[in-house]
């Protein structure tokens, strides 16, 4: 589950060139602009990613004055991708008085129910308190966007429980773990993010069904999931293959997200498979040759053995910036790049800052 607020140390603060009243903190690999002297470094705050849907009451200042918006009938806004005065800046922060003065929570809940262990002096565990998860508390969710009514479909229960569903994290939040990588000299397959709609097709003794991002839907060829599903015959090379699967990726095309990719039908490209009776998704070698072997379409691979050596966060979402070559030599700015280790089952995604400011993620 992903955490969309949670207390986090300022690593450093900087100023903005030609900006009197703000300046950019620094919290691992996110960068947010704050109000000038409201925070130091070094200090504990919130933390909120973009795509968090924020309540009314918790940043009211947020809706600018206007009337808030409302999503899953909660009064807030989404946080969005922004630039301040040239500086990019992603994200919230919020000081940690509005958990123990406007939500009466103390330090030592926070670490009991986030399983740490207080100080057993003063009961505070605030050197622990990093990475504890606040979003419940504060009632911050992760913003969806409307699914398309041909996306939707008759619901015939929830995402199957022996199934992962597919969300991998940003490297902004895995700068620790960048370095342990490193250290480590693991290769890495590397493929384009599309910008489409999370599909699932599975099989589980015999049963084939398909899948939304959360949800198991009823058959019908009317509903584009299904649809794609049975136009390339996705259901018949499950049930040959004798195995207990599910084949996850991207549905792109006419309809989607805008359809950046400006394609007249819809595609659904092959990025994991997960097998079910092992509990492991196959490695990067296994899917591509799965793919080939069924005739499923893939994401588009990059890199096959890529090798990180040096590189920052800053210089992995520099690499997520180009051209998509899902279209033309002048297609679309692409959502960004997928990372999927060779050695171990990890893996992290970097969105492409240009394509956040564009679509306004």
């Amino acid at each position: 589950m992903r955490k969309m607020a949670t207390i986090r140390k300022i690593d450093f603060i900087r100023d903005i060139p030609g900006a009197d009243s703000i300046e950019c903190c620094t919290l691992g690999g996110w960068n947010v602009v704050t109000r000038k002297g409201e925070y130091t470094a070094g200090d504990l705050a919130v933390y909120c990613e973009i795509d968090s849907w924020i309540p009314h009451e918790v940043a009211p200042f947020l809706s600018k004055g206007n009337f808030p918006r409302v999503y899953n009938e909660v009064k807030g806004e989404r946080l969005r991708t922004v630039k301040l005065r040239g500086q990019l800046s992603q994200g919230l922060l919020l000081p940690m008085s509005i958990l123990i003065v406007d939500y009466d929570i103390v330090p030592g809940e926070i670490c009991i129910s986030s399983n740490y262990i207080p100080d057993s002096a003063s009961g505070v565990c605030s050197k622990d308190l990093v990475g504890a998860d606040v979003s419940d508390p504060l009632g911050i969710v992760k913003y969806e966007a409307p699914i398309p009514a041909s996306l939707a479909g008759e619901v015939k229960g929830m995402f199957p429980s022996v199934i992962p569903k597919t969300d991998q994290e940003r490297i902004q939040n895995l700068s620790t773990e960048l370095e342990e990588w490193k250290a480590e000299k693991l290769t890495w397959e590397v493929t384009e993010k599309l910008d489409g709609s999370s599909m699932t097709v599975y099989i589980i003794d015999g049963e084939v069904g398909v899948c939304s991002r959360n949800l198991d839907l009823k058959p019908n060829k009317d509903n584009s999931l299904w649809a794609t599903a049975y136009k390339n015959e996705i259901h018949v090379k499950l049930i040959q293959s004798l195995s207990n699967l599910a084949i996850q990726g991207e549905l792109i095309g006419n309809g989607i997200q805008g359809n950046m990719y400006k394609m007249r039908d819809q595609e659904f490209y092959v990025y994991d498979i997960y097998d079910i009776d092992k509990g492991r998704y196959f490695t990067p070698t296994e899917r591509v040759a799965y793919c080939k072997v069924w005739d499923i379409k893939h994401v588009p691979v990059f890199k096959t053995d890529f090798m990180l050596t040096t590189e920052t966060v800053a210089d992995l979402l520099q690499k997520a910036e180009g051209k998509s070559v899902m279209g033309d030599i002048a297609g679309p700015e692409r959502e960004g790049l997928v990372y999927k280790c060779n050695e171990q089952q990890v893996s992290f995604k970097t969105v492409s800052n240009k394509f956040l400011l564009k679509s306004g993620g």
